[in-house]
C-alpha cells in the first residue's frame, strides 16, 4: 500500500462493465509530510474519498480482487482507505548517520 492524496475525478463516457458504479480518481502518491513522490496515476474508489483527502491506495491485483470479490476485476489500483493522520518517528537513515 502506498500513500496518496486524491487530485480529482476522472470521468469516462465509456468504461469496462467491472468499473461500473465505481468513481476513479487520480491520486498523486505523497511522503508521509505530504510532498509529492513519484508521478501520479488513476485508483478506482472503494472507501468514499474525495477531491484533496490522503488515502491508502493498494496496488497489488490479487488482494484488490478478494476486496472486490471479483476473480475477473480490470481494477489494478484501489482506494482502500482514508488517512486521518499520519505520525512517523526519524527516520532510521538519519539515526545511522548520527551515530
Amino acid at each position: 500500500m502506498i500513500l496518496c492524496r486524491v487530485l480529482g475525478n476522472v470521468v469516462a463516457t465509456v468504461k469496462h462493465p467491472g468499473l461500473n458504479s465505481r468513481a476513479v480518481f487520480a491520486v498523486q502518491p505523497v511522503e508521509t509530510d505530504g510532498s509529492d513522490n513519484g508521478e501520479s496515476f488513476l485508483a478506482v474508489d472503494n472507501a468514499q474519498s474525495g477531491p484533496g483527502d490522503v488515502v491508502l491506495v493498494l496496488r497489488e491485483g490479487n488482494g484488490i480482487r478478494q476486496i472486490l470479490g471479483d476473480p475477473k476485476s480490470p481494477v489494478r489500483c484501489l482506494i482502500v482507505g482514508v488517512v486521518d493522520t499520519v505520525t512517523t518517528s526519524e527516520p532510521i537513515a538519519k539515526k545511522k548517520a548520527a551515530r
